[in-house]
């Protein structure tokens, strides 16, 4: 009985979660920060998975930032996203999938307001249709982009070239995961595991061999905040949470972290070099950073594509310790090569901050 009462409540955290013809929105910033994340979504899902997974040259950002950040009104955020749909509705899909985390949270938003105010969304209506001439139906399913790679979790790990394990000890990696705020904090229900259990990204890393590590800001945020880092004179705000967050998780030596937001990676992979630099200290073994990944750059290196075409270059903590762990393959003479495969040039190395 207490068994079933446990499932019963577990069963309340759980997010059905298409598993085939998606509508595809890229991130904004997340093409900056980490281009070939999303280029390796694409790869996996659609190119060796084989699901239907469709994306339009005709979308644009979703507007969160700007909303987010009070620079446009609500009405303006909603606006955009409706044009969003109607591209979906023109292409007939459905289920929309999203690869920013905070478009996934706009989203939800901007559905659920919908929903308690209907005469809002009629309003919205007729401001897509007189800027554009355009109508759009509301998708059934909106899910983010970790949710699709956790629902083909164990495809992809039965294709797996290497796993998240040491190759020395056969020991598990020890694995941080972070979740982004906005996917299980604004709305607890659209996320798996909601915002007190989230499972998405630990669904993944168990699937892959890896052991997750808890630690006491296991659910701080990263500091990225907008607001605590879009302006210049708070950016000490964005550091102080993610210093906060390596301090907590340091004592349990993780191995490597994995990340399903945009700004996440970014803020707590540099800000380890603002540490170094300032305060002269790293977190990882050596001198090193824990290296940072997004969960597709992971998928990636589970699957045995080359770490230099994941983009694993352009962090700023050195990801070659982690690859010698898991056993994977990498020439550092190609590490810096363009596509046209000329040298893009080395950047200068920190000197606080180990790296290659």
């Amino acid at each position: 009985m207490i068994y079933q009462g446990k499932q019963k409540i577990w069963s309340d955290y759980q997010k059905e979660i298409p598993d085939d013809h998606w509508f595809y929105v890229r991130s904004c910033i997340r093409q900056n920060f980490f281009p070939a994340s999303e280029a390796y979504f694409v790869k996996v899902v659609r190119d060796l998975l084989g699901r239907d997974l469709y994306e339009t040259p005709h979308h644009t950002t979703c507007g969160g930032i700007a909303y987010h950040s009070d620079t446009i009104p609500q009405e303006t955020a909603m606006t955009i996203v409706a044009r969003q749909f109607s591209l979906m509705k023109e292409a007939g899909y459905k289920n929309l999938v999203t690869s920013c985390i905070t478009s996934f949270g706009n989203y939800c938003e901007i559905l659920e307001t919908w929903r308690e105010f209907p005469e809002l969304e009629a309003r919205i209506r007729e401001h897509l249709w007189k800027a554009c001439r355009r109508e759009f139906d509301k998708p059934e399913y909106v899910c983010h982009a970790s949710d699709v790679i956790y629902k083909l979790r164990n495809e992809i790990a039965a294709r797996a070239k290497f796993r998240l394990v040491n190759k020395e000890t056969g020991e598990p990696l020890r694995v941080v995961e972070h979740i982004g705020c906005h996917y299980n904090k604004m709305f607890p229900s659209k996320g798996v595991g909601g915002a007190e259990y989230p499972y998405v990204l630990c669904g993944m890393v168990e699937s892959w061999g890896g052991q997750v590590i808890d630690y006491p800001e296991r659910r701080h945020c990263c500091g990225f905040g907008f607001r605590q880092y879009l302006v210049k004179a708070n950016r000490g705000y964005s550091m102080s949470n993610s210093h906060k967050k390596f301090e907590s998780m340091e004592p349990f030596r993780p191995d490597m972290i994995i990340t399903n937001c945009p700004g996440c990676p970014y803020f707590l992979d540099r800000w380890q070099y603002v540490v170094a630099e300032t305060q002269g200290k790293t977190y990882g073994q050596g001198g090193f950073g824990i290296p940072v990944f997004t969960y597709e750059e992971v998928a990636g290196l589970v699957l045995g594509y080359d770490p230099w075409d994941l983009g694993l270059q352009v962090h700023q903590v050195a990801p070659e310790p982690l690859l010698d762990k898991m056993g994977v393959p990498f020439n550092p003479e190609t590490k810096y090569l363009g596509l046209n495969k000329k040298d893009i040039l080395r950047p200068s190395l920190p000197s606080g901050l180990k790296c290659f």
